[in-house]
């Protein structure tokens, strides 16, 4: 399932490529520098055969954000399907034991029955009245009394250990139904991933060799222009913030997956989806984070895009579909849709959502 890790050095190769290619200027933490000007070569949209080239990547983009968006359904509903899963396992720990301390409490409460049966059941009058030794039938009344109350406080604590028996086993058929729910919500989204995914391949598969070609300069221009139009606004200018100790650690993990295949509701080491590549990243780095990328950008605390620094997410689109870390001087690196490999980017190729900072 994918290529091993790769060394700091080839990591290192690989970022100062990609970002000469996308005008993010030299390597996670250098000073940066103006973005050079490029005037993209126009590319033919419409093929031989009559196809738009343009309408063709939009429909693709469309499709892989779809099944992104089913991706991050599926990592929840798993998420929520372990926590329900674990807290069946408690409740059943919590039954086990309270069982126990039932049946003890039983044979508690059986010895004291058949102590009081043996004292013949008699009235304290008559019991005093057949006594030899008055003295000492007073000194056991007194203990048959303190018998009683212990005994009365052992009923009492038998009602409420089968009371919480009850609420217990109420607790876990409520998790055994949420946990049908989410694996029902699994299922589904797992159909939709691929429903998505095959429709995409099916697109792809009808276009010819060049004309694949042409559309991957078509990804290739169209990221590039984004690039650069955020690039001009003079954001990088901006930004200086410097990695925290944890955030290198993250990106080094990251950076460390280069190369390895994109695997929806993969969290390596082989493969990876986006949120899984982040979330494994800061755990390496000794921090946990949620696991999908909309749970990252509801619970995670933001900051400015002029405030981010190396090892800070990036959450994009409007439904917060899709995670990359930054890795400094304009770049990302990320797990980018089905049939891509971890790689950097420019952190301005996709539309930003916002910024959040798993270490803040």
């Amino acid at each position: 399932m994918g290529s091993g890790k790769r060394s700091l050095t080839t990591a290192a190769m690989v970022l100062a490529c990609a970002c000469a290619v996308l005008s993010a200027p030299g390597v996670a933490y250098a000073s940066p520098t103006p973005a050079p000007t490029r005037t993209p070569t126009p590319t033919p949209t419409t093929s031989p055969a009559g196809k738009d080239l343009e309408a063709i990547r939009k429909k693709l983009d469309a499709l892989y954000h779809d099944a992104a968006v089913a991706t991050d359904a599926y990592n929840a509903a798993e998420e929520q399907a372990k926590q329900q899963s674990a807290e069946i396992v408690d409740l059943a720990r919590v039954i086990v034991q309270g069982q126990d301390k039932l049946d003890e409490l039983k044979d508690r409460a059986g010895a004291a029955a058949r102590a009081q049966y043996r004292g013949g059941g008699l009235p304290p009058e008559m019991r005093l009245w057949l006594s030899d030794n008055p003295q000492q039938y007073l000194d056991g009344a007194g203990r048959v009394l303190q018998g009683e109350h212990a005994t009365k406080g052992l009923l009492a604590e038998m009602t409420r250990t089968q009371q919480d028996l009850q609420q217990y086993a109420k607790d876990a058929s409520a998790q055994w139904q949420k946990l049908e729910a989410n694996r029902q919500a699994k299922a589904t989204a797992q159909k939709e991933i691929k429903k998505q995914i095959a429709a995409a391949e099916k697109l792809e598969s009808q276009l010819q060799k060049k004309e694949k070609e042409r559309l991957a300069k078509l990804e290739e221009e169209a990221a590039y222009t984004a690039q650069t139009a955020w690039l001009s606004s003079g954001v990088l200018a901006e930004i200086s913030g410097k990695a925290s100790e944890q955030g290198k650690k993250a990106v080094k993990f990251a950076t460390d997956q280069i190369g390895k295949p994109y695997e929806w509701g993969a969290e390596g080491p082989g493969s990876y989806d986006c949120s899984g590549l982040t979330s494994q990243a800061w755990a390496a780095a000794g921090h946990g984070i949620p696991r999908t990328s909309q749970e990252q950008w509801k619970q995670l605390p933001h900051v400015d895009v002029k405030d981010m620094r190396p090892g800070d997410l990036i959450i994009y689109f409007d439904d917060a579909s899709h995670v990359a870390m930054y890795i400094g001087d304009g770049a990302i690196v990320h797990a980018p849709r089905p049939g891509r490999t971890v790689t950097i980017a420019g952190a301005g190729s996709m539309p930003i959502l916002g910024v959040v900072r798993p270490d803040a």
